[in-house]
């Protein structure tokens, strides 16, 4: 469970780590991994990650006139995705200028030259002013952030009223059997092919430490509600390996 055991420190994979020095670190895992960054995320997911996110993108159900704040946005491909229903915009934030970087090029080579905006800021201290977005959206990134209940806090400040807020994670798998398998595979076959394909075999490690120490499903519920999201449930896709959470501001 990333939780602060102590003032000032916090989880980083399996370690006890101050909480400016997690924000280091973990910002040194995504500059190496920028380049490869949706390579890494069909390696963690078995490609399957790209159906995880049509179906949050089928949940947030996108509409004209609507503006999505995608919050470790990454190479910006949620925000491209909701950016297909016509009449929309969407800002892509990211603590990692090598991220933005990464996907503004991306868009650009794709000819995305309109209504999409990049900015690098903290999922803890986000870049813009309250009640200014109607979705926000954050896909396999809150468990990078150093303290997740001022990070929830924040992402619900800049919603408007009946905004809508999803964050798409890895989980917690339930039944015993797949976890077991889960388990194998995160912690001998991931790491061996982080090493082979994107030649880092330690930022993958620490990706998969990371899942372990996030809360559990129904905790996190519990802490979406506490800092003030309302209607707040939970959908587990491949049996738990990921969870689809999601919470309004009413």
């Amino acid at each position: 469970m990333a939780e602060q055991h102590q003032a000032g420190d916090t989880d980083f994979g399996f370690e006890r780590v101050p909480i400016a020095e997690k924000a280091r670190r973990v910002r040194d895992v995504f500059e190496r991994v920028a380049p490869r960054y949706d390579l890494m995320n069909d390696l963690m997911s078995a490609g399957v990650h790209r159906l995880w996110k049509r179906e949050m993108l089928h949940h947030l159900h996108p509409k004209a006139g609507q503006c999505l704040l995608d919050v470790a946005g990454g190479t910006g491909d949620i925000a491209q995705r909701f950016l297909a229903t016509p009449g929309t915009a969407a800002i892509v934030c990211d603590i990692k200028f090598a991220m933005v970087e990464a996907g503004r090029d991306r868009a650009l080579d794709h000819g995305r030259l309109h209504g999409l905006f990049w900015i690098c800021g903290d999922a803890e201290a986000l870049p813009l002013a309250s009640r200014s977005v109607d979705a926000v959206t954050i896909a396999f990134g809150l468990r990078n952030v150093s303290r997740i209940d001022p990070a929830l806090a924040e992402m619900r400040r800049v919603l408007k009223p009946g905004g809508h807020f999803l964050c798409l994670e890895f989980s917690h798998v339930g039944e015993p059997l797949l976890a077991r398998l889960y388990d194998i595979y995160s912690f001998t076959v991931l790491p061996r092919l982080g090493q082979a394909v994107a030649g880092d075999r330690a930022a993958y490690q620490y990706l998969v430490e990371s899942i372990r120490r996030f809360p559990a499903q129904a905790e996190l519920a519990a802490r979406m509600t506490a800092v003030g999201f309302e209607r707040v449930s939970f959908r587990n896709l491949s049996g738990g390996i990921a969870a689809l959470h999601s919470g309004w501001r009413l």
